[in-house]
């Protein structure tokens, strides 16, 4: 999940807009942990295409 869909317990706003002191915390808490936070899902579909297509064109290559 990304922290742009999140909402802050303490202030009630969006955890991107970092509005207090725990949403700023816990935004760079997330983008610390999760190094593909800054992908949109689009992104990491066509990646994973791109991942399923090369282990089948090397499947195929070695049969």
């Amino acid at each position: 999940m990304t922290y742009d869909r999140l909402v802050c317990a303490n202030c009630a706003a969006p955890v991107s807009e970092g509005r207090c002191p725990v949403c700023r915390a816990n935004r760079e808490r997330l983008q610390q942990d999760n190094q593909f936070a800054g992908l949109n899902p689009m992104t990491l579909i066509a990646l994973l295409a791109v991942l399923i297509a090369a282990v089948a064109l090397l499947a195929h290559q070695t049969a």
